[in-house]
C-alpha cells in the first residue's frame, strides 16, 4: 500500500463510523479529489469496504480477512518485534524468506507473514499444511545473546506464548497445553506447531528463525487425512470464527514480552509459566528419531537446557534433546 492510501484509510479510521468527505479528504492530504476516489478504489481492491456517496463522502464499513501490515500495526513506542512486517499472498515458506533477510542483515523482531505457503516446513522434514486465507503462518527474526547450547530454549518460549495466545482466545485454558518440544494443543490434538532454524558461529548464535503456524479457521474435515484425526482449528474448537488480526496482534505482544523476559533472565524466569501449560510429567513418552532408535519411558520434566527428561524401565533417566514424540496415559495434574 503506498503511502497516499494508507493516509486515506487513517483518515477513514478516525471519522468512523462518520462519513468523511471527498472535499475534507483532499484538502488533508494535499491532493485532487480524483486522487483521493483512486486511492479509495485502490483500498477497496484490498478488500477495504468504503462506502461512498456524493452528499455524505466516504465511510469505512469493513475490513478484510487479509493480515496486511497496516492492520497488525500496533502503533505501541517502543515496540520491537512486529515493527517490520513483510507480507506475502502467497510464497513457498516464510521460514525460507525470514532467513534470507536475516542473512541480509533485518533486524530482531523482523516478521514474515504469509497467506498461503507452497512449500510449508514442519520439524523432521515434513511439510506443513497452509490452507490460504484460514490460519496464521509467520516467521520471525532473533537476534539473541545466546550460546548455541541455549538456544533450544527459545522454542519453548516461543510455545508459552502460543499457548497464552490460544488460551486467551478459546476462553478455557484448561484446555490448552504445550506438547514438547513445539506444538501446541487444544483437547489433545495439534493447533499449532513451532519450527526454529538457526545460524551460528563456533559457540554462538547469530540468528535464530521461529516459524509459527496455527491453526485458526480450517474446519477439520479440510486437514489432509493422515492430520485429520490429530488436528484441530482454533474455530473448530471454539465454534466460532477468529478474527485472525486481533489473534495475530495479541500473539506478537506476548511473544515480545517472553521474549524480553529470556533475554533479560533466561529460561528459568519463565518456568513457571511455561509449567501452567505442560502436562506432560507422569505420562508415558515414545520418543522416535533419535539416530534411528526409539526410546520410551516416564516424562519427568524438563532440564535447564530444555532437554526432556525421561524415566526409563530400567531406572535410567535419559536427556532427549530432539524428537518425535508420542504421549499416552494421564500427567500429573497441574
Amino acid at each position: 500500500m503506498n503511502e497516499a492510501a494508507r493516509q486515506v484509510l487513517a483518515a477513514l479510521r478516525r471519522a468512523k463510523p462518520a462519513s468523511c468527505s471527498g472535499e475534507t479528504l483532499s484538502t488533508e492530504l494535499g491532493v485532487s479529489r480524483a486522487a483521493v476516489w483512486k486511492h479509495v478504489e485502490s483500498l477497496r481492491r484490498r478488500g477495504y469496504q468504503v462506502k461512498g456517496a456524493p452528499q455524505s463522502g466516504y465511510a469505512l464499513a469493513g475490513l478484510p480477512d487479509r493480515l496486511y501490515p497496516e492492520e497488525l500495526d500496533s502503533g505501541e513506542p517502543g515496540r520491537w518485534l512486529s515493527r517490520e512486517i513483510h507480507y506475502f499472498e502467497e510464497t513457498d515458506s516464510t521460514n525460507r524468506v525470514a532467513f534470507d533477510l536475516a542473512r541480509d542483515g533485518a533486524a530482531a523482531g523482523a516478521c514474515v507473514i504469509a497467506e498461503h505457503q507452497t512449500a510449508g516446513r514442519g520439524r523432521l522434514g515434513r511439510s506443513f499444511f497452509s490452507p490460504a486465507y484460514r490460519n496464521l503462518y509467520t516467521s520471525i527474526v532473533l537476534r539473541p545473546e545466546i550460546t548455541i547450547s541455549e538456544a533450544p530454549t527459545l522454542i519453548l518460549t516461543a510455545a508459552i506464548g502460543v499457548a497464552e495466545a490460544v488460551a486467551a482466545s478459546l476462553g478455557e485454558p484448561a484446555r490448552v497445553e504445550i506438547k514438547w518440544p513445539n506444538d501446541v494443543l487444544i483437547d489433545g490434538l495439534k493447533t499449532s506447531g513451532i519450527l526454529m532454524e538457526m545460524n551460528a558461529e563456533a559457540t554462538r548464535v547469530g540468528f535464530i528463525i521461529l516459524g509459527i503456524g496455527v491453526n485458526l479457521n480450517v474446519d477439520r474435515d479440510e486437514f489432509p487425512a493422515e492430520f485429520r484425526a490429530s488436528a484441530t482449528s482454533l474455530a473448530a474448537a471454539s465454534g466460532r470464527r477468529v478474527d485472525r488480526i486481533s489473534f495475530t496482534r495479541a500473539l506478537y505482544g506476548i511473544l515480545e514480552d517472553v521474549f524480553d523476559r529470556h533475554a533479560q533472565d533466561g529460561f528459568a524466569s519463565l518456568r513457571g509459566r511455561f509449567d501452567r501449560w505442560f502436562r506432560m510429567p507422569g505420562r508415558t513418552v515414545e520418543v522416535h528419531g533419535m539416530q534411528g532408535k526409539s526410546l520410551t519411558g516416564t516424562a519427568l520434566g524438563i532440564a535447564e537446557d530444555g532437554a526432556l527428561e525421561l524415566a526409563c524401565a530400567d531406572g535410567s533417566i535419559e536427556r532427549v534433546v530432539a524428537g518425535d514424540v508420542t504421549l499416552s496415559g494421564r500427567g500429573t495434574p497441574q
